[in-house]
């Protein structure tokens, strides 16, 4: 059955202003990548051709029009292997114009968080993940519901607030 939700693309390009993401989870369903980076294996970061992505260009193409995109991320620690290969492939993220910041999951205590992950778009409408306990999504919502948008607004400013920058978090 087809999904009647619109993909990230379509979402990001209709976005005008921002575009918020939290992650909440400290693995997520295993990736090629992620198990090539398990192998040993490394980007060669100089080699942009090689590591590249639609994704990459995606959120290039956004910032490049005035979109401000934003990654918290709250993690345990110490981190799982799958939380040090995410900060490791960030450099792809940040490069590509997004904010990224990582935020201790001891930090958190008193920030209200919402039981998933989610993209916020221009602070109106909500991209809500559904994962499965192994970290593989089974579902996305999309919501425009004034309460659910407060609470990850709010969450998401309480998480960037609190959170260490990309380039001073260190695994």
């Amino acid at each position: 059955m087809p999904s009647s939700v619109p993909s990230f693309a379509e979402l990001l390009r209709q976005c005008e202003r921002s575009a918020v993401h939290l992650e909440l989870r400290d693995s997520y369903a295993p990736t090629d990548r992620f198990e090539a980076w398990k192998r040993g294996e490394r980007i060669d970061w100089e080699d942009r051709d090689s590591w590249w992505h639609p994704y990459d260009q995606l959120i290039s193409d956004s910032v490049a029009r005035g979109v401000v995109i934003r990654r918290a991320r709250v993690v345990s620690e110490p981190v799982s292997e799958y939380i040090r290969w995410e900060h490791y492939v960030t450099h792809a993220n940040v490069t590509a114009g997004e904010e990224v910041r990582w935020l201790p999951r001891r930090r958190a205590t008193v920030v209200p968080l919402p039981g998933n992950d989610f993209w916020l778009f221009d602070g109106a409408l909500l991209r809500v993940h559904h994962f499965s306990g192994d970290g593989v999504v089974v579902e996305d919502e999309i919501t425009a519901d004034p309460e659910a948008v407060q609470l990850c607004s709010a969450a998401f400013e309480a998480v960037w607030e609190r959170a260490v920058p990309h380039h001073l978090y260190k695994i």
